[in-house]
């Protein structure tokens, strides 16, 4: 009977550790705000035609999602990677930026292909098939040739236009995995309002597909520019776009702005942390 008394005791003290460490796990394991904040959620979203991660960020846990996102160029464009990833650190170290109820993502780099052959080992990406435009630009376009910002599905053409140059806008819309990343981001997580890296133009853009403007796009792009000091302007008609990721999203229902930096060497920090605290403030 004594060593049936001690292995019931010996069984209830354990039974009661588990109990009393599953209660404090479960307890541990809803963090706080400080905590969701300083620690983002990675998340490899897809990848690149040569198998590089393209990955998010994200911040906060509100219903109101706004995504910012960089690299949509490559190694063309790669001061907007350099904003985004500053954007990351600048959230990872300020607790408490991000206003309650507003969830913030950042793609930092959609075309990571175009950004290595920029820094990478092999230099300058020329496609044995790619027009003359893409062996002078460099890393602008995927690994396939394709202009990422005009594979989306609004208006879209095989081939589209830059700078009165005729570029690739791949086999149909969505062809690229890069572009793929973006559309099945937006569809599961069905942001609020998205805002796009670029440059150069010195320039914040509103976008529409088939049926105009938004309201909500004209608002942002406006509380992006003044805060900013960029011009803003609703709609680009230097030439035609087809294409465009940000007229995508317009075309199913969400706000979405170009924010084109002054030049293709500097992120321009202080001009872009007011546009982003301006369009915090608008949907705070």
């Amino acid at each position: 009977m004594r060593i049936h008394f001690w292995i019931l005791a010996l069984i209830a003290f354990v039974v009661g550790a588990i109990a009393v460490f599953s209660l404090t796990w479960f307890l541990r394991s809803e963090p706080t705000r400080e905590e969701v904040i300083t620690e983002p959620l990675r998340k490899v979203i897809g990848a690149s035609v040569e198998g590089r991660d393209i990955e998010s960020y994200t911040y906060g846990g509100g219903d109101t999602h706004l995504v910012f996102v960089g690299g949509v160029h490559g190694g063309y464009e790669w001061n907007s990677v350099v904003l985004a990833y500053e954007f990351i650190d600048y959230f990872d170290e300020n607790t408490g930026i991000i206003p309650d109820g507003i969830k913030v993502t950042v793609i930092p780099n959609v075309n990571p292909d175009g950004v290595y052959k920029v820094i990478g080992k092999e230099g300058r990406f020329v496609a044995a098939d790619a027009p003359s435009v893409e062996k002078t630009v460099p890393g602008r376009f995927n690994a396939r040739g394709v202009d990422l910002n005009r594979n989306f599905d609004c208006k879209w053409k095989p081939q589209s236009m830059w700078r009165g140059n005729v570029v690739s806008a791949g086999t149909a819309p969505f062809s690229e995995p890069e572009a793929r990343a973006i559309r099945d981001f937006t569809l599961t997580n069905s942001p609020t309002a998205v805002v796009f890296w670029h440059s150069q133009a010195n320039t914040v853009y509103a976008s529409e597909c088939e049926d105009g403007i938004m309201p909500a796009t004209i608002d942002i792009m406006d509380a992006y520019a003044k805060a900013a000091g960029y011009n803003a302007v609703d709609s680009f008609d230097a030439y035609e776009v087809t294409g465009d990721a940000e007229g995508w999203l317009a075309s199913i229902g969400i706000p979405a702005i170009t924010v084109e930096l002054e030049t293709h060497e500097t992120i321009e920090w202080d001009r872009n942390l007011a546009g982003v605290l301006a369009i915090f403030e608008y949907y705070r």
